[in-house]
């Protein structure tokens, strides 16, 4: 799997650099999702401006990120998608589970709004 990953206080961008998230992409992707999370990522950005083409498992491997990042309070987005991502996932009717923006861009701007919101909430107890 080949990807790059760009760690910033606040969120971490990762940028897979894959035409296809399948069977042969998810399980790495989604062990590299786990291994952020266990190192103490709260906010995940994953920038799929390459991936032309997902199936099932490429899915799934979304769900788990999005699952263990919002366990802990956390913000899991997907940026950049391609017609045929954005496709699948209304098929599957996770368009209101997962958080998706046009660019990585607003996704980060999306980590700063969800980090603010928390900490108010934080201070109102």
């Amino acid at each position: 799997m080949k990807y790059t990953i760009d760690k910033q206080e606040k969120y971490c961008m990762l940028k897979l650099h894959e035409e296809k998230l399948d069977s042969s992409v998810a399980p790495g992707l989604k062990s590299e999702l786990i291994t952020l999370h266990a190192e103490g990522m709260k906010n995940i950005i994953l920038d799929l401006s390459d991936v032309k083409y997902t199936d099932s498992s490429g899915l799934s491997a979304l769900l788990v990120g999005n699952r263990i990042m919002q366990e802990d309070g956390g913000i899991f987005v997907l940026a950049s998608l391609s017609d045929h991502t954005m496709k699948l996932i209304k098929i599957s009717q996770l368009d209101s589970v997962l958080n998706i923006l046009p660019t990585a861009e607003e996704a980060i701007d999306a980590v700063y709004m969800h980090e603010i919101e928390k900490d108010l909430k934080s201070g109102e107890n």
